[in-house]
């Protein structure tokens, strides 16, 4: 048998590291540079919404080097300090030495808390706004005049007290042979203010030939537009806050048959968790005792509870309902579900699309060209009117109207409004790329077990011979107590269901699947290897087993030879029960691997948005055709190897398709690594999702419908910013150096755009699952 074979690079260790002092897109590149130089760092990718860098070397990464590297180029550094962060670090047995060290944040000082954030601005507009009085007072027929004494005093703290962060980042950029946002926003300020103290001093100067104005409130507005580009990305960022509260503090553990409160750290795994109703579950483990109803709709995005019963898996971060559970720890820490999913959240949204590449590119050159600009705007106006006041405001207008904060903002606020909407709805979308590139999908490939269909099987038909149905699923039933082969097991599940569902007292004795009733014992239990079972039950010997067992015992099978043949043509297992005394056929049984119940929903909203369907599976073709049949699949192909399902997604490729792969098991892996975007069920094998950039985290095929529907929405938010960032400064630029913009009005045109690019993104927030064609 041919076996599949998955690429081995060689392993890569990463580290995440939030960086301070980062002010645009320029900042970005040049982050990314510095830790690209460090010896051993393969790459490093640097998210400016995250305010985060992701550095990936294959050995060890010391964090010292890195710390160094990013102060030299004017950056603060330090080891991201949330929970998952810290998991992630610790998770995979690589922490940098010199983490300890590195964990508080490096490089310069912080300002003071009177003057950053909101107090910051508020002190900020209460000093400038005396000096736009004069201009509104023109506005109304006044004409007031402040002495020139007075707008220094009220401009001089802006400049230098509240715009002192502008100084020391230029400062640093310029240190590092490069340019940034706050060099821009210091050279202009600087230039106003000098020019408006200089005509102060001058002989013939007047109040009415100051800009002290124009440089105060350029100021206030930039401080005002970045703090409220702070706190629209608190709100982009609040799927992982959210994610984060889910974890418990304390939990509950029963050790020598007492119970004790511990800190969650100090579970271990195979201690005895309790939970009692309506408590989050602590951790990720396996129902000893008892039987509730679980709400995991922050993990999974199911609005419903859903049972928990012995030997069910719960997840840490989910509530208990109203009854009392004894779980065993399967895992703590790092290694449970929803460490893993604020991980992988995290990294998605700290992760940079193919698409911010070209941004990069731009912005790299950007501010150096910013400045050339100013001073030939500069330049340009002295030489041609004479009038270097009038020379001077015009350059200050380029350089603040040019900042690129919303070049910079406009695709990682997407990505982070959008992975964590998805998330927050059991969409998992692990990398930017497959973000991007889901967009674009033309074909779904689904294998079919576990993934269009339950993935176990299911008794689907009764038909009796010579017995009641009734009677033939009791004998059945009672044959297969205790049996834990799959058939058995779904006999014993259909017998369950029926009991419930008549209300039937006398068919299972305790209400528990596999529990016969008292008058259907079964006896001299014999295993048939290969064919199936033998048992005396209520006083009759029967053979419960596959066609060649009975030809074996020489039963006749004509009588129901044309359903059972109808049955197999439709991918469904028949067993037949006879009394192998009298050699007389009492009934078969048939099972098959049921749809899932939104199977059909999701290949309808996929033909609705004109994406094509194709099934792949190694189950035999009357199987395939059976569901491809009911679902409506566009094309299948049965009897399959996982090398085959790779090849079929290469020749899918080949034809100009952009391809999506969704699956659940082993054998899906190859397949999902080699589609364009890998989904696989939560519910399959690990493998899948490690292949996979996106895990549907509840199993339900009707999300991949979503999952594309918010990449589509999201790649079009980023093409949105991206166009108004670039027709921003395209337009901006021009009108500043025409002399059309004045420094204020530029200003604040520039702190607009990088708080309309995030809420722009922000409205990504109200996506809901299911909602029309994108």
């Amino acid at each position: 048998m041919r076996q599949s074979s998955i690429p081995s690079p060689q392993p890569m260790h990463s580290l995440s590291i939030d960086v301070a002092g980062m002010s645009c897109a320029s900042c970005v590149a040049r982050v990314e540079k510095a830790l690209a130089a460090v010896p051993g760092v393969s790459s490093a990718s640097v998210n400016l919404a995250t305010e985060r860098a992701q550095v990936e070397s294959s050995a060890p990464i010391e964090f010292e080097p890195l710390r160094a590297a990013l102060d030299k180029a004017g950056y603060g550094a330090s080891l991201p300090s949330s929970p998952a962060s810290a998991a992630d670090t610790a998770g995979d047995g690589h922490t940098p030495a010199g983490a300890a060290a590195g964990a508080a944040a490096t490089g310069p000082a912080p300002q003071s808390s009177a003057l950053s954030g909101g107090r910051g601005v508020l002190m900020a507009a209460l000093l400038s706004l005396p000096l736009l009085a004069p201009m509104a007072m023109d506005g109304l027929g006044y004409h007031l005049m402040i002495p020139a004494a007075i707008q220094l005093a009220l401009a001089t703290p802006v400049q230098f007290m509240l715009g002192a962060r502008f100084y020391r980042a230029g400062w640093r950029a310029l240190r590092a042979g490069t340019g940034n946002m706050d060099l821009l926003v210091a050279i202009g300020t600087s230039a106003a203010y000098g020019l408006s103290v200089y005509q102060m001093l001058s002989p013939t100067g007047s109040a009415h030939n100051l800009y002290f104005e124009a440089s105060a409130v350029v100021i206030t507005l930039v401080l005002l537009g970045k703090w409220l580009e702070g706190r629209a990305r608190r709100q982009a960022a609040s799927a992982i806050r959210a994610l984060q509260s889910l974890r418990p503090e304390t939990a509950r553990v029963r050790r020598d048959g007492a119970d004790h409160d511990l800190p969650a750290a100090q579970v271990k795994v195979g201690d005895v968790v309790v939970v009692r109703p309506g408590e989050r579950i602590a951790v990720d483990g396996v129902v000893i005792e008892g039987a509730s109803d679980v709400d995991e709709s922050l993990l999974t995005g199911e609005s419903l509870p859903v049972a928990r019963h012995v030997g069910d898996r719960v997840t840490g971060g989910a509530i208990n309902g109203d009854g009392l559970l004894l779980v065993r720890t399967a895992a703590v820490g790092a290694e449970t579900t929803l460490a893993r999913v604020i991980r992988l959240v995290e990294e998605a949204q700290g992760a940079k699309a193919p698409v911010q590449r070209l941004v990069d590119k731009v912005s790299a050159v950007f501010v150096p060209v910013v400045l050339a600009l100013a001073a030939l705007t500069q330049a340009g106006w002295w030489f041609g009117t004479g009038d270097i006041e009038r020379a001077v405001i015009n350059a200050v207008a380029v350089l603040v109207i040019a900042c690129p904060c919303a070049l910079g903002l406009a695709t990682p606020a997407a990505i982070m409004a959008g992975t964590g909407v998805a998330a927050r709805h059991g969409i998992l979308i692990k990398d930017a790329t497959a973000l991007e590139l889901a967009h674009g999908i033309t074909t779904v490939v689904f294998d079919k077990t576990g993934t269009l269909t339950q993935g176990r099987p299911a008794l689907t038909a009764l038909i009796p011979h010579g017995a009641d149905e009734a009677r033939l699923l009791r004998l059945a039933a009672a044959m297969q107590r205790g049996s834990e082969h799959a058939l058995g097991r779904a006999v014993l599940e259909a017998a369950a269901a029926r009991a419930a569902a008549h209300a039937e007292g006398a068919w299972i004795g305790d209400g528990q699947p596999g529990a016969a009733a008292p008058g259907l014992t079964a006896n001299g239990l014999t295993a048939l290897p290969g064919r199936g079972i033998s048992a005396s039950v209520d006083g009759l010997p029967l053979l419960l087993g596959s066609t060649r067992l009975m030809r074996e015992q020489h039963i006749d099978l004509s009588p129901l030879a044309a359903q059972a043949a109808e049955l197999e043509g439709a991918g469904n297992t028949v067993s037949w029960l006879a009394d192998g005394a009298r050699h007389q056929l009492l009934g078969l049984l048939a099972f098959g691997d049921p749809l899932k119940p939104t199977a059909m929903r999701a290949v309808e909203r996929l033909h609705a948005r004109g994406i094509a369907t194709v099934m792949l599976t190694g189950d035999n073709q009357g199987a395939a055709d059976a569901v491809a049949r009911a679902l409506n699949v566009g094309a299948t192909a049965a009897n399959l190897l996982p090398d085959d399902k790779t090849g079929r997604i290469a020749e899918l490729k080949a034809e100009g398709r952009v391809i999506a792969m969704v699956g659940d098991g082993i054998n899906d892996a190859p397949a999902l690594a080699a589609a364009d975007v890998g989904i696989a069920m939560s519910s399959g094998a690990d493998a899948a999702m490690h292949a996979a950039g996106v895990t549907l985290m509840r199993g339900d095929p009707a999300l991949v419908a979503d999952a594309i529907d918010i990449s589509r929405r999201t790649f079009r938010k980023i093409r949105q910013n991206l166009f108004w960032a670039f027709v921003y400064n395209l337009a901006g630029i021009p009108l500043a150096a025409a002399g059309l913009l004045n420094p204020m009005v530029a200003g604040g045109a520039m702190a607009l755009s990088s708080v309309s690019v995030i809420c722009n993104a922000l409205l990504l927030r109200r996506w809901k699952p299911g909602r029309g064609k994108p």
